[in-house]
């Protein structure tokens, strides 16, 4: 399969913050929908946003949380959202059309990790539907705002993405539920999604982008228990991380979906995988968590998953 996933030499590197990629941007005028944009990496990016002049709405499922963490910030404005929820991803959705803005950055940053068995909607596994199938309805009930602003999408998935492809004979464990598996598969669908929007929208203007942000320790890993996180090694039994030189800051971890989204650099491309503020390349035969797995980049998987979404959600701005 040949594939637009090669390095184009940005010039940012795993260390550059969302400051650093923003630099000599003036987003003055630009609107952004940032989902999770009042925590961790995804609050970051909310604060680098609004210093380049955007505005940015900040959808949040705890908008007192919200308010708390975005106090202070100016250019923010807060709304209700849980992902989860279809209905209450219509409601938002329809009170931002009902303002007659158009949207020029949308960055599905808020996601769950690794959290135990849990069914949201009509039996749907957690993590695929907050995920994927939330940020999915989202952007298709938001196409009119998006579309008229030739909006840029970021998807935010992960390195996950490498512990499974799409399980198309039970996407909602049914059976047999492996945390970390639903997680990648989650993941995988946050990548795939990015690759058929990107086929979809790009004769409106609209362009998509998936992502690794990089490894980040923040409230993600709220579902983890402290001795796991000691076995894997990122902290010790005081809380303390073991190896800082393996995870990035929340500011560093904003960079690559702050990159995606106003990056002139990324002008006329779309539909591939990003991390460490660069285009990634395709992932190592040995099994290496770097660069992006071709389950997650093939275009036949993501219009299967596309289709599958949709009748899912009952959502498909393209149909017909």
């Amino acid at each position: 399969m040949t594939t637009a996933q090669h390095k184009i030499g940005s010039g940012f590197d795993a260390k550059s913050t969302a400051d650093d990629v923003l630099e000599g941007l003036d987003l003055g005028g630009r609107l952004a929908i940032v989902t999770g944009g009042y925590s961790g990496i995804g609050l970051e990016t909310t604060r680098a946003l609004t210093k380049a002049g955007a505005r940015v709405v900040v959808p949040a499922r705890r908008p007192d949380s919200a308010r708390e963490a975005v106090a202070g910030i100016d250019g923010v404005e807060l709304d209700e959202l849980d992902l989860g929820d279809l209905e209450s991803v219509r409601g938002f959705a329809d009170r931002f059309l009902a303002s007659g803005r158009t949207v020029d950055l949308v960055i599905d940053s808020a996601g769950i990790m690794a959290c135990p068995e849990t069914r949201v909607g009509p039996g749907w596994e957690a993590q695929f539907a907050t995920n994927h199938l939330g940020h999915f309805a989202l952007v298709n009930r938001l196409w009119p705002a998006i579309a008229a602003g030739g909006a840029r999408v970021v998807s935010v998935s992960s390195t996950g993405h490498h512990a499974s492809g799409i399980r198309w004979d039970d996407i909602h464990w049914s059976h047999g539920y492996d945390k970390w598996e639903a997680y990648g598969q989650a993941k995988t669908a946050n990548v795939l999604f990015a690759v058929h929007l990107d086929r979809l929208g790009a004769e409106h203007g609209v362009r998509a982008f998936a992502l690794h942000p990089g490894g980040i320790l923040t409230p993600l890993q709220r579902h983890l228990a402290t001795e796991e996180m000691v076995e894997r090694g990122w902290i010790d039994e005081d809380g303390n991380m073991l190896h800082p030189e393996l995870f990035k800051t929340p500011e560093q971890g904003a960079a690559t979906q702050v990159w995606a989204a106003t990056s002139p650099q990324l002008d006329g491309l779309g539909g591939v995988y990003l991390e460490d503020c660069d285009i990634a390349e395709p992932a190592p035969a040995d099994g290496e968590r770097t660069g992006v797995k071709e389950w997650a980049i093939d275009p036949e998987q993501a219009a299967r998953l596309w289709k599958l979404s949709a009748d899912l959600t009952g959502v498909d701005a393209f149909a017909g």
